[in-house]
């Protein structure tokens, strides 16, 4: 049965404007099955300055590869403060009133899918769903207040940690399924003693597991035709290890510039460190190099995103540093992590996640609260030409990526 789906995600927009994500994917995806997919997303761009709307206007329309968008009014704002709030409330107020006139225009969906990146997202969803007398389906993609919690940035038996882990528990209770995009999200239900088992009000049969995933069909027409001039990355004499994401303290950035230090201390001056991305720790960065030396480290700045594909088609090894916290035994939602499988080439990491799928896939080396010398060690190994254990990556990290195609994700979804 052909449908009519609703998308709430608040930070959609960056899919409208780059083509590409998760809910852009499914929409994809959606209209080739024949379902008619809407999503709705905040008129602001996070993390830039950019709003859809300057006048006075509750929201307005607009398309692209044949998916509608509707850009629902809220203030700019930079950073993570208070103007940052204030925009996920105005997100949260706005979308009543409009999703009542646009379904007056165009007729109400048959099912609403509400994202959360912050949980007011999935209590509209909830709210608007029952007025309209459909089914919501809420996507969980990150744990709040939990991960607030575990990172310190709020007191877990503070009064604001009490209401919002109230709210979270509503949400759980009152959505008609639960998406959540790291695997162990039932788990999290059942530890928190909040599932019908445990005496709590959650029904556990009702929660799904959909990671997120790559559009491969995407992923190679972006290689073929988003290519750059790099000659580290056209250098064959190098083995390139490849960083591709922000260059900030959360991502401990120095660390992977250690690593690299030890490398060429050891004398393996065919092992290269490229750093793609932008952020503030860049420039302290590259004076620490210059200062200590470190000669196979290059920060090559920002690409686009769809010259990514091209970026990591030519790398050797990917690496991905994460930070340690309680949430990982609950599993990873990476959107990098699937273009590395993607690349067909093995990635590294010091972080082992619950449900590791780098493990479950065996298609990279995974040393979990590894220090730089041993990581240092792992990569001057996978380096040594004609590596049967380097083939063996490349290929299962291929058979990961078509797994977690989102052409193949979409259908998962029980619309």
């Amino acid at each position: 049965m052909k449908k009519k789906i609703w998308i709430f995600n608040h930070y959609a927009t960056n899919m409208f404007t780059d083509r590409n994500g998760r809910h852009y994917a499914f929409a994809k995806y959606l209209l080739k099955s024949g379902h008619q997919p809407t999503i709705f997303c905040a008129s602001t761009v996070h993390n830039a300055d950019e709003n859809f709307i300057h006048e006075n206007q509750k929201y307005t329309t607009n398309q692209v590869d044949d998916i509608p968008f509707v850009f629902i009014k809220t203030p700019s704002y930079e950073g993570n403060g208070q103007q940052r709030v204030k925009n996920m409330f105005h997100f949260y107020k706005n979308l009543f009133p409009v999703a009542k006139e646009y379904a007056k225009l165009y007729g109400k969906p048959d099912v609403i899918l509400a994202s959360s990146v912050h949980p007011l997202t999935c209590v509209a969803g909830i709210k608007i769903a029952k007025k309209l007398g459909i089914q919501c389906i809420c996507e969980i993609r990150d744990l709040w207040p939990e991960s607030i919690v575990d990172y310190g940035m709020l007191k877990e038996k503070s009064l604001l940690s009490r209401l919002m882990y109230m709210g979270e528990k509503w949400i759980y209770k009152k959505a008609d399924k639960l998406i959540f995009t790291m695997e162990g999200g039932k788990d999290y239900i059942i530890e928190r003693g909040w599932s019908k088992e445990n005496g709590g009000p959650i029904d556990v049969s009702k929660v799904f597991h959909i990671n997120n995933g790559v559009d491969l069909e995407l992923f190679h027409l972006n290689r073929e035709n988003f290519t750059f001039e790099d000659p580290d990355l056209n250098n064959p004499d190098l083995f390139k290890v490849v960083y591709a994401g922000s260059i900030r303290k959360a991502n401990n950035v120095k660390k992977i510039v250690d690593i690299a230090n030890v490398i060429l201390q050891k004398g393996n001056h065919h092992i290269k460190f490229l750093i793609y991305g932008r952020g503030p720790e860049r420039e302290t960065l590259e004076e620490y190099c210059k200062e200590e030396n470190i000669q196979n480290v290059e920060f090559k700045g920002y690409i686009e995103k769809r010259q990514v594909p091209y970026l990591l088609s030519k790398s050797n090894l990917n690496i991905m540093h994460i930070d340690n916290t309680n949430l990982k035994k609950y599993g990873a939602s990476l959107n990098k992590m699937f273009e590395y499988f993607a690349s067909g080439k093995p990635t590294i990491t010091d972080c082992e996640f619950g449900y590791d799928l780098l493990k479950k896939y065996q298609c990279g080396i995974v040393i979990d609260g590894a220090t730089k010398e041993q990581l240092a060690e792992a990569i001057i190994e996978i380096s040594k030409p004609n590596s049967i254990e380097y083939e063996t990556y490349c290929k299962n990290a291929l058979i990961a990526a078509s797994d977690y195609d989102f052409k193949v994700l979409t259908k998962m979804v029980m619309w």
